[in-house]
């Protein structure tokens, strides 16, 4: 990332800085590695951080695949041009049921591409991190949200459109599902 492009960032965290003291918001978002980024999401990404500010609930992280994520509250395309967005009606993160998170495959989750059954994925809160471990990924259909069902258990699920490289919209999604290993789930 450039030089310049990290200072917009900053900035923009800055500014979203105090209203987040009192809210236990995250602000530190961390800086983006835009390599396997497609150009017009990268523009896309500063814009919606000017726009909307950096107020987020959580960092995703998953180590392996050098994914590193601001999670924001919704899925509406703004939230999704700066960050993954938590999906409405699914666990609250941190919690002992679902959680589901989604995000672009031309951006931030491109790396999970090369993700595979064991990969841990961790989750910082302001509150407490939590660690999860891939037990399997799938392609689906995008009307199949029975991979956001309850299952009794603290669970995430990754949300993202499929084939990763195709031009236009994606015919599939694809879902990695990951079990709770470490943490305070629903507490």
């Amino acid at each position: 990332m450039s030089h310049l492009a990290i200072e917009e960032v900053r900035a923009s965290q800055a500014a979203s800085s105090e209203a987040a003291s009192t809210t236990g918001k995250i602000t530190e978002i961390p800086t983006p590695d835009f390599s396997l980024w497609s150009p017009a999401r990268v523009t896309q990404f500063k814009s919606a951080l000017a726009q909307h500010g950096a107020l987020a609930v959580g960092i995703l992280r998953v180590p392996k695949e050098h994914i590193e994520a601001p999670i924001f509250e919704g899925t509406d395309d703004l939230t999704l041009n700066k960050g993954v967005g938590h999906i409405a009606g699914t666990d609250a993160i941190g919690g002992g049921g679902n959680t589901g998170i989604a995000g672009h495959r031309d951006g931030f989750f491109r790396g999970l591409k090369d993700i595979k059954v064991g990969d841990k994925v961790e989750i910082e809160t302001s509150s407490k991190p939590l660690v999860y471990v891939v037990e399997r990924v799938v392609i689906v259909d995008p009307q199949d949200v029975s991979v956001l069902q309850e299952r009794g258990r603290p669970e995430l699920t990754l949300v993202t459109c499929y084939p990763f490289y195709v031009l236009g919209s994606a015919p599939k999604r694809f879902i990695v599902k990951a079990k709770f290993v470490q943490g305070d789930p629903g507490a």
